[in-house]
This record gives structure tokens, C-alpha cells and sequence, in this order.
């Protein structure tokens, strides 16, 4: 007996779990095509929800310091090292390894069955290196911890990524989508670019490569600050390109963004370094020039075509994008810095940049990689949930920062006030947990769904 893809889709449709907002399409769960995302997208939440966790548990610490003792070497100083790297190395990571494979194609035809190793392999080595970090084998060096066996591993966990691309664009270099010259340019350069990382992680870990902390300044510079955000502006920049399609007579918009990009590249270079400081007025004029990016990245984005699933996240990173820029900014300033530095204030607007710009954009990605399966991250609840909770802890770590910019002893020596502003900091903590449970239950659904024998499935029904 033969059975035609609706015929398949109308019988599976009563017995697989589907969210009931969502009516079967062939672009939805039954689409194997679709399989290695749904894993990428697991993977991603599974080290959100852990890395929260453990934030969690660090703020429980800071408010009952004697639970260090009872757990012994794995104290607050051993789990804030695995906190952040997982953050980094995990939830923000692997969304970008979903992003790439859509890109490199490697979410379909025969090297898809291999996209589910390299990520396995990705998340054993990220398991590996938080051993190694509640171990006490650490480097010091900020997002750079990575020393023994887990320094090893973990480029080798990129350059499995990088040999999956690669063979991926090999197997289908002629196919419609790199018939474009600029396409298979821009597709090389990007593995170029990817193959270098593996190595500079390796070698930027070294202790003796530089110290922790920059001798000549003891901080930020307005040089570094715009180097860094122009890095993450051109990713802002990149993103669209492989994840959607233009909308006809908007280049504009394209084009004045590259442009301002490039212009504000070049005074990047022109900027000083070393020893100058953030009281230097070339320093934080040249950092404001980054406020013509509050109009120009919702221009920018509203030249693409996005999928409707995608609105709310959307809009939430530009909400965020919008707050981080001049809030960044004004931190910098002459006064401000030297009130706020070191304090829990740049601790909140940290926050504000992972949990809020960072993790809106991430599953902005997502959501637009899983199409109409994005109704996974999209439940009102905990979109809402998640934002309300980023923006209190960031209104509190602000107040906390500015009282201990006055007395360095306020967050040191526990009191009524700071005590009740860390516990409400850990109720912020654990709805951000909760929120990111729930993600990680959904989508280990849409990933049994996903990976269910269709065929074999149809076929029992269909006798």
C-alpha cells in the first residue's frame, strides 16, 4: 500500500504530540529535515536551563555564605567560572552551530546524520570542561578557561563543526543555493574564518600569552568597548543573510548600514590603546558615535522577511538593543565609570546584554530556524515571564551598584537592605530557571516528535 505525505501527516497527526495552536504542515515536525535543528535547538536549551541553575544556586550563596562549606571544594569561587563559560560556551553558542548548519546546508541530505554527533561531541566537551573548572583547574582569564585536557578537547569540538561545513559545501557546491559567485565566496571565507578559531582559543588560553587583567589601563577603553560592539554589530549584520530573503526595494537600508559599519571600523583602528583611559574625550565621544545605531538596526531588520512566530522575540532584542546601547554608553562616562566600576551595577548591565539583548536575539534565530515549530519558545507566559524577570534584576543590581559606589562595604557585610535586594535578585533568578524549563521540556517534545519513524509509523496505521 502506498501512502501519499498528507496521507502520512493526517494519520500521525492523532498521535504525536503537537502544540494545539498548530495545524500540520510540511514544513512542521514530520519534515526530517527539520531534525537536526530541533536537536540544536535542544542542546541550546538544555545548557540554558543548566547554566541558570547554577546562577541560582550562586545566588543562594551569596545570601547563605555557610552553604559553602558544605559543599566543600565546589564552592561559589569553583561554580561562577562554569556559570559563565556555559552560558557563553553553551546557550550562546549552539544556536549559532543551528544558524550554520541552515547555512552550510548541513541540516539536510546525507550529512545530517552527522550533525547530531558534532553536537554531542560539543556538549561532552563543555561537560568535560565544567569538571575541570569545579576542579580548581583554571586560568584566571575571563571566558578563556580552559587549561589541561578540556583546552584540548574543545578545539577539537570545533573542528568537528568546522569538518561537517566543510563537507557539507564540498558535497553540495554545485547545488541552486551556491550557484551565486558572491554565495560560495562568502561560504569559504566563513569557513576560513571558523578555521582559525580552534587555534586561537588554544593559544589566547595560555597564561603566558597575556595577563588577566590589562596592566596599562586596569579596565575598558572607549577603543575596546567600540571593537567589541562593532564585532557583535557585524554579526547583527551577517545574521539576516542566512536565515531569510530581502524585501524588494529596501537595499537602501542594507547598504547605509555597511556603510556606517565601515566608517565606524576605520575609526576603531584610528583610536588609541594601551594606557589611555575612559576620561580621554576621543574616548567616550568616539564610543557615542554607536547611538546612530538605536534607528538604524530596526531599518535595518525591517528589510528582511521574517516569520510571523518571530515578532515577539524580535521585537524584545530591539527593546533590549535599544537600552544596552546608550545605557553602555553613559556607563562609560567620566564619573559614572569610576562610580559603578566593579560594582553589582555593571553586574546588571551585564545581564542586560546576555539575559536580555543576547538570549532575545539567540532565540529570535531559533524561532526563525524552526518556523512554525517555534511555537515552542513562543508560549506568552515565559516570553513575558523571562523579560519581566531580566528587566527587575537589572533595575536591582542598578540600585545595589549605585549604594555600593558610595560604600564599598555595602555588599560585603550582609544587612537588611542588601540582604532583601539578594533575595530578590534569586525570585528573578529562579522565574528565569522556570522560564527556560519549560523551553527545555517543549522542546524535548518537538525532538521525540521530530524523531519518530514516520514511515514505519504510517505504515502500522496504514494496514
Amino acid at each position: 500500500m502506498s501512502t501519499s505525505l498528507p496521507e502520512i501527516q493526517l494519520l500521525t497527526s492523532n498521535e504525536f504530540l503537537v502544540h494545539p495552536s498548530q495545524s500540520i504542515s510540511p514544513s512542521a515536525s514530520f519534515d526530517i529535515q527539520a531534525k537536526p535543528i530541533v536537536q540544536a535547538v535542544w542542546h541550546s536549551l538544555l545548557w540554558l536551563a543548566i547554566s541558570n541553575a547554577i546562577g541560582v544556586l550562586i545566588a543562594l550563596l551569596l545570601i547563605v555564605p555557610g552553604l559553602n562549606r558544605t559543599l566543600g571544594e565546589w564552592s561559589y569561587g569553583r561554580w561562577m567560572p562554569v556559570h559563565m563559560n556555559l552560558e557563553l560556551y553553551g546557550w550562546c553558542s549552539l544556536p549559532m552551530m543551528a544558524f550554520l548548519f541552515k547555512v552550510y546546508d548541513a541540516d539536510h541530505g546525507r550529512i545530517a546524520k552527522w550533525c547530531s554527533p558534532v553536537l554531542w561531541v560539543w556538549s561532552i566537551a563543555l561537560a568535560v570542561g565544567s569538571v575541570s573548572w569545579l576542579n580548581g583547574h583554571a586560568t584566571g582569564k575571563l571566558f578563556l578557561d580552559w587549561t589541561g585536557y578540556p583546552r584540548v578537547l574543545f578545539p577539537i569540538a570545533m573542528a568537528t563543526l568546522w569538518t561537517l561545513l566543510a563537507t557539507s559545501l564540498i558535497q553540495q557546491w554545485h547545488s541552486s543555493g551556491n550557484a551565486r559567485l558572491v554565495v560560495r565566496i562568502a561560504k569559504v571565507l566563513g569557513l576560513c574564518l571558523l578555521l582559525a578559531i580552534p587555534a586561537v582559543l588554544y593559544f589566547a588560553s595560555s597564561p603566558t600569552v597575556y595577563p588577566p587583567i590589562n596592566p596599562d589601563s586596569g579596565g575598558p577603553t572607549g577603543a575596546s568597548q567600540l571593537e567589541s560592539t562593532l564585532m557583535i554589530i557585524a554579526i547583527l549584520l551577517v545574521i539576516p543573510f542566512g536565515l531569510t530573503q530581502r524585501r524588494t526595494g529596501r537595499s537602501w537600508q542594507i547598504n547605509s548600514a555597511w556603510i556606517v559599519l565601515a566608517a565606524e571600523s576605520i575609526l576603531c583602528f584610528g583610536l588609541g590603546r594601551a594606557d589611555v583611559g575612559h576620561h580621554r574625550p576621543v574616548q567616550y565621544i568616539s564610543l557615542g558615535s554607536l547611538l546612530i545605531w538605536l534607528p538604524l538596526t530596526p531599518a535595518y531588520f525591517a528589510a528582511f522577511q521574517w516569520h510571523p512566530n518571530t515578532r515577539g522575540w524580535r521585537i524584545s532584542m530591539l527593546a533590549w538593543w535599544s537600552l544596552l546601547v546608550p545605557t553602555g554608553w553613559v556607563l562609560f562616562l567620566p564619573g559614572v565609570l569610576d562610580h559603578f566600576k566593579f560594582t553589582d551595577g555593571l553586574v546588571g548591565h551585564s545581564l542586560l546584554a546576555m539575559a536580555g539583548f543576547v538570549t532575545s536575539l539567540l532565540i529570535f534565530v531559533l524561532v526563525q530556524l524552526l518556523g512554525e515549530d517555534g511555537w515552542i519558545l513562543n508560549r506568552a507566559r515565559s516570553l513575558y515571564v523571562w523579560q519581566g524577570s531580566v528587566l527587575a534584576y537589572v533595575l536591582l543590581m542598578f540600585y545595589t551598584g549605585w549604594r555600593e559606589g558610595f560604600d564599598p562595604s555595602y555588599t560585603m557585610i550582609p544587612g537588611l537592605e542588601r540582604n532583601l535586594l539578594y533575595i530578590a535578585r534569586l525570585g528573578t533568578g529562579l522565574l528565569m530557571l522556570g522560564a527556560s524549563a519549560i523551553w527545555l521540556i517543549d522542546a524535548g517534545k518537538l525532538l521525540r516528535t521530530s524523531s519518530a519513524p514516520e514511515f514505519s509509523y504510517s505504515t502500522e496505521r496504514a494496514r
